[in-house]
């Protein structure tokens, strides 16, 4: 069933469509401030999802050629609760074209 056959039958259902942030991360600028945000909140799963929504805005499997992680793997590394190595997270960072940077 594609999204627009989803969209239409959760509204004749009454229902809402959930949510996907993905669609709305559509420039440099909102990523950019999407993840600083996401690195403000105390709970390091936050960080992860928002890494893993910029990810699928840009393409889960062009995510993981660029990184050189499996898509897998790379489903595996953003999932919720991962313990993921700071390895593993500079090159999914470095692979979706974003630095992160230390400010005081």
């Amino acid at each position: 069933m594609t999204a627009k056959k989803r969209k239409a039958k959760a509204a004749v259902a009454g229902q809402l469509a959930p949510f996907d942030v993905s669609r709305y991360l559509d420039s440099e600028t909102v990523i950019a401030e999407y993840l600083a945000a996401a690195l403000e909140d105390p709970n390091p799963d936050m960080f992860l999802r928002a890494v893993a929504n910029v990810a699928k805005a840009r393409g889960m499997a062009t995510v993981a050629e660029a990184s050189g992680l499996g898509r897998e793997s790379l489903y595996k590394a953003l999932a919720p609760g991962a313990k993921v190595r700071y390895e593993t997270v500079r090159k999914l960072v470095d692979s979706l074209g974003v630095k992160l940077t230390v400010i005081t």
